[in-house]
Parts: C-alpha cells; sequence; structure tokens
C-alpha cells in the first residue's frame, strides 16, 4: 500500500474577507474530490484571507498511480482561476 500526500500552498487574489476564501476552497476541494477521489483539507493559515495550504492524500497499490494522479491534482490546482499555486510538496509513504 502506498500513500501520497500533497501539500499545496496557494495564495487566493480575489478574497477580501474569510467567507471568500471558503467560498473558493469549498469548490476546489470539491472538484479535487470529485474528480480525483482523494482526501483534501486545509491545514494552516486557517486566519489568512489570502493565503491556505491544503493536503491532499491518496491511497494505491502502485507508486505510479500515486504519482500520477498527484501530478494531475497539482495540474487543475494551477488552472484553477483565482488563485496561484506557490508552492507543493509530495511525499510518498
Amino acid at each position: 500500500m502506498i500513500v501520497g500526500v500533497l501539500t499545496v500552498e496557494l495564495a487566493i487574489f480575489d478574497a477580501r474577507s474569510l467567507k471568500d476564501k471558503r467560498r473558493v476552497l469549498a469548490g476546489l476541494k470539491q472538484r479535487l474530490r470529485n474528480r480525483f477521489n482523494v482526501s483534501v483539507a486545509e491545514v494552516a493559515y486557517l486566519d489568512a484571507p489570502k493565503r491556505s495550504r491544503l493536503a491532499v492524500s491518496i491511497v494505491s497499490r502502485e507508486s505510479r498511480v500515486v504519482h500520477s494522479q498527484l501530478d494531475k491534482v497539482v495540474d487543475l490546482v494551477r488552472r484553477t482561476v483565482g488563485l496561484s499555486l506557490v508552492d507543493y510538496e509530495r511525499q510518498l509513504l
């Protein structure tokens, strides 16, 4: 069993309040869950309206599947309007 964990650091340009931030993140998290069957949680900067760190996790029997899915997650985050991918880190456990 391979567990992949991806942390993504985000800048949210259009957020003026925490409510705006949560609206943007809720849509992104739901798309990631629906499209890639991953678990997603906001893990840092909970009170900062323009920053966020999300953790995305996936489990598979093959590491290439984990790498492939996490690559696709990064691509989707990069294409999401209203936010910018600042940095990301991937770990396999």
